[in-house]
């Protein structure tokens, strides 16, 4: 009698397990009941999220997001992040989705899931014009500034092994690190690049070389496999009727 008892409770503990995991999976319905989808964006990272002169949100980024959002039929809640925060804010459940410059790289697959690519950035140095860097090695004993936890930190960490990296918390930061002579010399995209110049077109900052290319892809908790499917089917839609390239005409040319 005793055995049956625990048998039962153990079944119904199973039960109870598996009908909250299968709950916690659909993300997608979620969303939907709630009415809101809460978008991870970095709005420090021009052109891709920003604020303009009257402190809205915009950028290629946010106005993907807000895409998505209306065709999702749902309300879009920017949760304001940094590039180090954008997985971590994920994973803890601040946001339901990240669509915040995040390369596809396999590091970042094995801890979150990834969308069909929506866009492309690349990864490369700069500096100024009268300072000669065509490759790693020309960075030797050199100062190279990056933005911590990044792509970009990680590419030119492992290539320029003999340069002192210095690090920045998030890319605001670091456009003003090279704009006011602090560093010369950056890793970063070329749309942080075109920000530099515009704002301190004296320092003559220019692309020397390209690390390496990715695509952009939004990011997801691991396991929310509708929500992705979904994901997917909406970039393949606009990416066809030419939507998503628009946006990123609109804001990189």
């Amino acid at each position: 009698m005793i055995r049956r008892s625990t048998l039962l409770k153990s079944a119904l503990v199973l039960v109870a397990v598996v009908t909250m995991g299968s709950a916690h999976a659909d993300l997608l319905d979620d969303i939907k009941a709630a009415k809101k989808i809460r978008i991870a964006i970095d709005l420090g990272v021009p052109p891709y999220g920003m604020t303009d002169g009257q402190m809205n949100a915009t950028g290629s980024d946010v106005e993907t997001a807000r895409l998505l959002a209306k065709d999702l039929g749902v309300d879009l809640e920017i949760v304001q992040t940094t590039g180090t925060n954008r997985i971590p804010f994920l994973q803890t459940g601040k946001a339901d989705i990240v669509i915040s410059s995040l390369s596809v790289t396999p590091e970042r697959e094995k801890v979150i899931d990834f969308s069909v690519p929506y866009a492309q950035i690349l990864s490369v140095i700069a500096g100024p014009r009268t300072v000669t860097i065509k490759g790693f090695e020309d960075l030797a004993g050199k100062r190279v500034a990056s933005t911590r936890g990044t792509t970009n930190d990680k590419l030119v960490t492992e290539g320029a092994k003999d340069a002192q990296i210095v690090r920045f918390d998030d890319d605001a930061t670091l456009i003003t690190a090279v704009t006011s002579g602090q560093v010369d010399i950056v890793a970063t995209s070329p749309a942080l690049v075109k920000t530099m110049r515009e704002n301190a077109p004296q320092r003559n900052i220019e692309l020397k070389f390209v690390m390496k290319g990715f695509p952009l892809g939004i990011g997801m908790r691991k396991g929310e496999a509708k929500l992705q499917g979904w994901i997917n089917g909406w970039i393949q839609t606009n990416t066809g009727n030419g939507q998503l390239v628009a946006i990123q005409k609109k804001f990189h040319g």
